[in-house]
């Protein structure tokens, strides 16, 4: 499969991902969370699905687009693994992050940290959607959405 092939089938993976649990975060008191802001794509869509929401984003700086970068008050930047820390508690309903980077040694890295975070962040019943693996007792596997291949995204919620 070409790069672009997969490039299209992660972002499907993540559209569809976080259409089918809309409903279910609704169900959650809480704003949601978007680590890794990126160009801003994610977080309009995150804006479309909970526009009664506060989302707060995070990412090194911000290199978004100008309409679909947060209000100052809800864009955390600097390194997310010190900068995530100051919400752990906040009773998140949503937190999504899509910061892999398809190399297997600054995922490791990634991954010593991230779990903890969005387990920190989420209220009892919120959910997670990320790119990588969260491997944490407080998080139950959920089943993605039918035609998402196992491994290209992954859905939990907290317990």
């Amino acid at each position: 499969m070409s790069r672009l092939d997969s490039f299209i089938r992660r972002l499907t993976a993540q559209r569809d991902t976080l259409n089918a649990i809309a409903d279910m975060v609704r169900q959650t008191e809480g704003p949601v969370m978007e680590f890794g802001l990126g160009n801003g794509r994610t977080y309009d869509h995150l804006r479309e699905l909970f526009a009664d929401r506060r989302i707060v984003a995070f990412d090194r700086e911000v290199r978004s687009y100008s309409a679909s970068t947060p209000p100052a008050e809800n864009m955390v930047t600097g390194d997310i693994k010190e900068t995530g820390q100051a919400f752990v508690g906040i009773g998140a309903a949503l937190a999504h992050a899509d910061i892999g980077t398809g190399h297997d040694d600054i995922d490791a890295i990634t991954l010593t940290w991230l779990p903890q975070l969005m387990v920190g962040v989420l209220a009892k019943g919120g959910i997670a959607v990320s790119g990588l693996p969260l491997d944490r007792p407080e998080l139950e596997p959920l089943p993605l959405p039918p035609g998402i291949k196992e491994g290209r995204y992954f859905l939990y919620r907290r317990r």
